[in-house]
Parts: structure tokens; C-alpha cells; sequence
């Protein structure tokens, strides 16, 4: 049985996928009647319906503890940081580590509008999905 086949099923959809875009406010003026809105990113339907299965995932496997992402991460020696987050070596890392890897690439958006977007656009997430598909795949051969 494939645990992760909600989520690497998104893999194909990634390489035509935009992701978002900045929606930044070019028309108000900045003055108290019309203030200027903050940058945010708009994401595609297709990742925040990805952002939703990944909830759903966690909702669902409430022995991986996803919602503690950040415990996780530092099991692993994973800080919670783009770079971090970004330049680990995914081969020998469990899928409970790369579900809270998601996890934590989802909440960083929270706190850090467009980080979700940089770990779509660089390839991270598809780097973790690929992990994921690896892992289900061995399982399956055992």
C-alpha cells in the first residue's frame, strides 16, 4: 500500500504548474482613506489544494506528530529554515521527516509570505515528493 500516494500524486502536476504570484497593490496611494496593501502570493489552485491534502495527511496519520513539524525537523538536524530546510540530503530521511519537511515549508508561509513559494519554485517540494514515491516504492518490493 502506498502511504504517501496522496501526495506524490501531485509530482506530474508540478513541472506545468506556475505555483502563484506575487499580487502586489500598484493602485492605492498610500494615503489614510485608500492604504497601500502588503505584497502576498496567490497561490494556483493546484498548491492550495496540495497544502490542503497535506493537512489532510496529517489529520489522517496522527502517529507522525506532523503538527510538531519543528520537533521533527530538530530530530533530525533539520533547522526550521529555508536554507536548512532547502539543502538536506533527503536519501536517508524517513517519510514522517519529509511529511514534517512539508509541514514546515506550509507553516513557514505563516510567517514568511512567499516561502512556500520559493520551496515550489526551486524544486524542493518536488525533491520531497520524489523522497516520498522512493520510500513507497521500497515498501512495496519488501
Amino acid at each position: 500500500m502506498s502511504v504517501y500516494k496522496t501526495l506524490t500524486a501531485y509530482l506530474p502536476t508540478l513541472e506545468a504548474d506556475n505555483f502563484g504570484e506575487w499580487i502586489t497593490d500598484r493602485k492605492s496611494k498610500g494615503m489614510l482613506e485608500k492604504p497601500i496593501q502588503m505584497p502576498y502570493v496567490s497561490y494556483s489552485r493546484m498548491a492550495r489544494h496540495f497544502i490542503d491534502d497535506v493537512y489532510t495527511f496529517a489529520d489522517e496519520h496522527q502517529e507522525y506528530g506532523l503538527y510538531s513539524y519543528n520537533d521533527i525537523l530538530f530530530e533530525n538536524g533539520i533547522e526550521w529554515s529555508i536554507v536548512s530546510m532547502s539543502e538536506v540530503d533527503t536519501s536517508t530521511l524517513d517519510g514522517k521527516c519529509i511529511t514534517a519537511l512539508l509541514m514546515g515549508a506550509i507553516r513557514a508561509d505563516r510567517f514568511s509570505e512567499g516561502a512556500l513559494l520559493h520551496f515550489f519554485e526551486t524544486g524542493t517540494i518536488t525533491k520531497w515528493l520524489n523522497r516520498l514515491k522512493e520510500i513507497d516504492e521500497k515498501k512495496s518490493l519488501d
